[in-house]
């Protein structure tokens, strides 16, 4: 296993800023990276193998599906209600079946992943408390949850309202 060190620099903040497909393509590539060394700093860590493929699997899907593909972000220049827009909207209408649990595993492995761009010093320590606050409103996303199961008829644009998933 390759030996990961906390002062190892991977990427600068401008390398995850794209404006064309290539450029697209390029930052996707760095987010699996990201995401590969993640893998391996959890395991490194203590992490048992299969916790940490899924909470690097639950990174992924918020990386590269809400990040880059729906919100076209810059994943380590993290914007105050990212992670809101994503458990509070974004995760609940793109889930087949949204529950809980499921969103709090996410949340979880999210956290952990900012915890280790944090440990690389590619976010703050105030840009990861902001994103550890909003992942810690789980009974605000239960309720968001809930409330979306429920609407009925024109229901929806109110619910969107609250908590847009847009940009």
């Amino acid at each position: 296993m390759t030996e990961l060190h906390s002062t190892d620099i991977l990427f600068e903040h401008d390398d995850f800023e794209f404006d064309t497909i290539d450029e697209e393509l390029l930052v996707d590539q760095r987010c699996q990276q990201l995401l590969n060394r993640f893998y391996l700093y959890l395991q490194q860590r203590g992490v048992a193998v299969e916790l940490a493929s899924d909470m690097a699997f639950s990174a992924d899907l918020y990386l590269r599906d809400y990040l880059l593909d729906f919100g076209r972000q810059n994943v380590v220049r993290p914007q105050p209600g990212i992670i809101r827009k994503f458990a509070g909207s974004w995760f609940i209408t793109h889930t087949l079946d949204p529950e809980m649990e499921m969103l709090d595993r996410h949340l979880s492995a999210i956290v952990s992943f900012y915890s280790y761009l944090h440990s690389q010093h590619m976010i703050s320590a105030d840009e990861l408390a902001f994103l550890v606050q909003e992942a810690d409103q789980n009974e605000y996303y239960k309720n968001r949850i809930d409330s979306f199961l429920g609407i009925t008829g024109d229901g929806f644009v109110l619910w969107d309202q609250e908590c847009p998933a847009r940009f």
